[in-house]
């Protein structure tokens, strides 16, 4: 295998980090903004809660990031993953509202499925870990 290959494939691999970095600073940035042209206050409202600097967000957010330093990315998704956490302690928070509101109402499955949610966000966050440590 060439050099040229070799670069070639580092390069799209590295494109890959930064596409899906992008994709979760976008998502972060949608769930924390709190209505239309919010974006920037919202990003800086991420940059206070996980220390990742706004330019970087906002390179990602928009697309213009060529590359991502790998403690970076790991920043992003470590920042991303506690962000689901987040939606889903919500979730069961709301679940357990509704279970002491309505007595025997079913909702085991939204529980189950809750509970769920929340041992993959544990097991990707444990597995980082190992990757890591």
């Amino acid at each position: 295998m060439g050099g040229r290959e070799i670069q070639s494939r580092e390069h799209k691999l590295s494109m890959a980090l930064v596409d899906q970095a992008g994709t979760y600073v976008r998502r972060m940035v949608a769930h924390e903004a709190q209505g239309w042209g919010d974006q920037a206050q919202a990003q800086s409202r991420l940059e206070a809660r996980y220390g990742i600097s706004f330019w970087a967000l906002d390179k990602l957010r928009t697309g213009r990031a060529k590359t991502i330093e790998a403690g970076l990315f790991a920043r992003v998704r470590s920042a991303y993953l506690d962000l689901c956490q987040r939606q889903v302690d919500r979730l069961q928070h709301e679940i357990a509202i509704e279970k002491a509101i309505g007595g025997n109402d079913s909702l085991e499955d939204l529980e189950r499925e809750a509970a769920r949610l929340a041992a993959k966000i544990a097991a990707a966050r444990e597995a980082r870990k190992v990757r890591m440590g």
